[in-house]
């Protein structure tokens, strides 16, 4: 990690600038034990929540049953696995109605499907550039994956049978894949450094895109062990879901959804707002 220009309070690690960017709102540093805290803070907001919560789990599984059925019914089902990881991309854009209900329950404020589903309309700005942005990194991950493809295999993906054959079955598989995964991981990496705070703030806060996305790299590199943990956690709890045939996510979804609110409430100094 480069070396950081910060300062800090008596009480703990609180930056308020590092590797020569000034924040808006300070970074804490966190503990390796704060993950699974943010799942128990979770659980608990998805418990309280009841069927909002579960409301929004149900679509968001629904959804992603319906694509994956598309895909599978049709002549695109080579595409089907860098479709899956690509939803490690938009899953924090996903999250936006679990982060307003944690900040509603935080706060006191009344809780209905109605509410939370609009709850966006004061940011969209914000939020449509942050999900073009993800966006961007999901189509830039698609278009790597088909090139990585083609590079090992000489041909472009033409069929499940023969995706399966040279991917499972070739003496190429192994370094594709490797490939694959290791390309895969890198943009994995940026697009969660950038949201993992970013969706977050913007539901809270009247502020940038690019205030929350500087705010999400800054916290990301302080807390980079930490975060590298959070972000296994993520992946293994979305791979659950999904594996289920998406009958998971109904649960998974919201239980990231809202850890991922106490996540950024305990990496952001957000003040008394």
């Amino acid at each position: 990690m480069a070396k950081s220009d910060t300062s800090r309070d008596p009480e703990g690690a609180r930056y308020t600038s590092i590797i020569g960017i000034d924040l808006e709102l300070p970074v804490n540093q966190v503990t390796v034990e704060q993950p699974w805290r943010w799942l128990l803070a979770g659980w608990q907001d998805f418990s309280r929540a009841g069927a909002v919560s579960l409301f929004f789990g149900v679509a968001i599984a629904l959804i992603s049953a319906l694509l994956i059925f598309g895909f599978w019914q049709s002549d695109l089902r080579p595409y089907a696995f860098p479709l899956a990881a690509g939803f490690f991309f938009i899953a924090p854009l996903l999250g936006v109605a679990f982060y307003d209900i944690s900040r509603r329950l935080e706060k006191g404020l009344p809780l209905n499907v109605v509410d939370v589903a609009l709850s966006w309309r004061p940011h969209a700005g914000q939020l449509f550039t942050m999900g073009l942005i993800m966006m961007f990194l999901h189509l830039a991950w698609e278009r790597i994956a088909m090139l990585i493809y083609a590079a090992f295999f000489n041909i472009e993906m033409a069929s499940w049978e023969h995706f399966v054959s040279a991917v499972l079955f070739s003496t190429d598989g192994i370094p594709f894949l490797l490939v694959g995964t290791a390309m895969g991981g890198v943009l994995a990496a940026v697009a969660f450094a950038i949201g993992v705070v970013a969706f977050p703030m913007l539901m809270e806060r009247d502020c940038g895109t690019l205030r929350a996305i500087t705010t999400s790299i800054c916290a990301t590199l302080v807390n980079w062990r930490v975060l590298i943990g959070w972000g296994a956690l993520i992946v293994l709890f979305t791979a659950a879901g999904i594996a289920t045939f998406c009958i998971g996510l109904i649960v998974t979804m919201p239980l990231i959804g809202h850890a991922s609110w106490h996540a950024y409430r305990d990496l952001v100094e957000t003040g008394n707002e």
